[in-house]
């Protein structure tokens, strides 16, 4: 009897454990159907593939609070408009760093000190996502900026002790960024960095009672804008520290994707193989790159129209050496940054913008290429949405509307308004093309 019942033990205890092992197995697959995901090199969405153009909406937060700088009547008029064009992808500026009144940053800033954070912010987040989640759009966040305008890289090496970080507009680019090289060395500013990553990441949005790791509102986190090692030293232990914080998002949440933000070989000291060593990584989900034909000198201020067939001979080469990295990896690949000024170098609202709107046609040309190497191709967000604003100033200054184009930047220069109709009309074409919206 004692030997039939070890036997009945046995058994009961082998299908408990083959009924748990079914149940961890299937767990997996029904959060994957909620969460953005890739198979075969595409993105996933509620069983589809998934292709988008998408926006920059760096200032989401910011509008989205009730503090200074928010306005949650535009923030709604915002999302309204860029979901009738199509647009359900924002990628979006967690926070900036730091103390305010420094020239060219954004403010109010996120983190005042290290681990001290600006809670209308924090709020202004979470009513964001939570009005995203309304209208099915899906937000990309980024938590680090290697350059000055949030904070970032010059804001946490300052908090350790390196002294006051330089402003480029005041103290020149050399100085600027000999100063934030070191960030790639400096573990006491990346240990500030992790626990800021720590309480974003695990933070519970206060409106939906979500957790931000079980939100499929969030399609991915990113380590930063535009990372950068700034120096050829220091290019193998900023491919650590990348490694490193991807392995702690993906620690801390293994629900959403994770992406690097980089500008692709640009960002890397034009080393197109520590771009692929960064990509490569487990941890790496899906491939970033920018482009941006009139900074990196493409299109002279002179001949933004003349030259926009030279902008997208070069640009369609820069993708294809990413795509062929996408390709080897079976990685996604999203332009999640590109811009072209508005004619004539102008700023205005009203003034045109023909030669962007021709440039734009061309990417979107390339995202809808059916060429079998292009399904890697996956998206895009151009820079960036400035909608209903109505710039004051030449540079922003404390009180005027958030554009898409950053403090530090000509306002109007890149951005996006909901005037502009030409440009609106090519972008909601081309998502009717990738079946994003319907023809009405």
């Amino acid at each position: 009897m004692n030997l039939m019942k070890h036997m009945k033990n046995i058994m009961i205890n082998f299908c408990f454990g083959i009924l748990l092992c079914c149940a961890c197995i299937s767990k997996p697959q029904s959060v994957k159907k909620s969460f953005i995901y890739i198979e075969n090199g595409q993105f996933i969405r509620n069983g589809q593939p998934y292709k988008y153009i998408g926006a920059n909406f760096w200032y989401g937060a910011i509008l989205a609070s009730e503090g200074e700088g928010g306005n949650r009547t535009r923030l709604l008029q915002e999302l309204d408009s860029l979901k009738n064009i199509g647009v359900d992808n924002l990628r979006i500026l967690v926070g900036s760093d730091g103390k305010r009144g420094v020239e060219a940053k954004v403010e109010p800033t996120l983190q005042v000190e290290p681990g001290v954070y600006n809670d209308t912010i924090l709020a202004g987040l979470d009513y964001l996502l939570c009005e995203m989640k309304k209208r099915d759009m899906l937000a990309v966040l980024y938590l680090n900026n290697s350059w000055e305008w949030s904070g970032g890289y010059g804001q946490y090496l300052e908090w350790v002790g390196e002294g006051k970080a330089p402003v480029p507009s005041i103290d020149g680019w050399p100085a600027f960024m000999n100063y934030v090289k070191k960030f790639s060395i400096n573990r006491p500013a990346q240990e500030l960095f992790a626990k800021y990553v720590r309480d974003i990441v695990t933070r519970v949005n206060r409106f939906t009672n979500i957790s931000y790791v079980d939100d499929p509102t969030i399609m991915a986190w990113q380590i930063g804008n535009e990372p950068r090692a700034f120096s050829g030293e220091n290019k193998e232990a900023f491919a650590i520290w990348m490694a490193e914080v991807s392995s702690l998002i993906r620690t801390l949440d293994q629900n959403h994707l994770v992406s690097t933000g980089s500008e692709g070989k640009h960002g890397c000291e034009g080393d197109l193989a520590l771009f692929e060593q960064i990509h490569a990584d487990k941890n790496i989900d899906y491939i970033n790159i920018h482009i941006w034909p009139y900074n990196w000198g493409w299109t002279p201020v002179d001949s933004l129209q003349e030259k926009v067939e030279t902008a997208q001979i070069l640009t369609k080469q820069y993708i294809d050496e990413h795509l062929a990295i996408a390709q080897k990896y079976d990685k996604p690949l999203v332009l999640e940054e590109f811009g072209y000024p508005r004619d004539g170098f102008q700023f205005d609202r009203t003034s045109t913008t023909r030669a962007r709107d021709v440039y734009y046609q061309f990417v979107f040309s390339l995202l809808n290429d059916t060429v079998v190497d292009y399904k890697y191709f996956a998206g895009c967000n151009f820079w960036a949405w400035g909608g209903f604003a109505e710039p004051a100033h030449t540079y922003w200054e404390k009180g005027d509307d958030y554009t898409g184009d950053p403090a530090q930047e000509q306002q109007g220069l890149n951005s996006i308004f909901a005037s502009d109709t030409t440009t609106l009309s090519i972008i909601r074409y081309a998502n009717q093309q990738m079946g994003n919206i319907h023809s009405k």
